[in-house]
């Protein structure tokens, strides 16, 4: 009897000094929102929800929510992206200046992906939530300079 007590509380210490897994299922309230990183324009929040976008490798998958009008001027990334509409419209735009009026617009529930160095633009329209998965790092680079808001002080 007292051999069964020790092997329980023995198992019963493993447990609770192992720690916990990562959590890798989500529902919309548990899915916390901070500020963009200095790459992109202020004003739009970001979640992180698995992996490191910044990291060396691994994959990733983030939210960016977007006031309305918040655009992301003309830019390009050195891997692919895959893009997801999870609320609101997204408007997108193909080349190196930011032109409305040859946007598309993408309804929530649209996906797209982006194969390296396609250079486009984008802007919500009302509250959006885009959901973009990929490998890291998540590198953005803008076809004009000037547009990079991590180089404005």
């Amino acid at each position: 009897m007292k051999l069964t007590f020790l092997a329980i509380l023995l198992c019963a210490t493993i447990l609770a000094a192992a720690p916990a897994p990562p959590q890798n299922a989500f529902s919309p309230s548990q899915i916390q929102f901070g500020p963009v990183p200095p790459v992109l324009p202020a004003g739009a929040q970001l979640a992180v929800l698995e992996g490191d976008p910044m990291g060396s490798s691994g994959d990733f998958t983030i939210r960016l929510k977007m006031p309305d009008g918040y655009r992301l001027a003309p830019h390009w990334h050195p891997k692919r992206e895959n893009a997801t509409v999870i609320s609101g419209s997204f408007k997108v735009g193909m080349g190196d200046s930011f032109d409305v009026s040859k946007m598309t617009l993408f309804p929530a529930g649209s996906f797209a992906y982006l194969d390296p160095s396609m250079h486009h633009y984008a802007m919500a329209v009302g509250e959006t939530v885009v959901q973009v998965h990929g490998a890291a790092p998540f590198q953005i680079n803008y076809v004009n300079p000037g547009d990079d808001p991590s180089m404005k002080k």
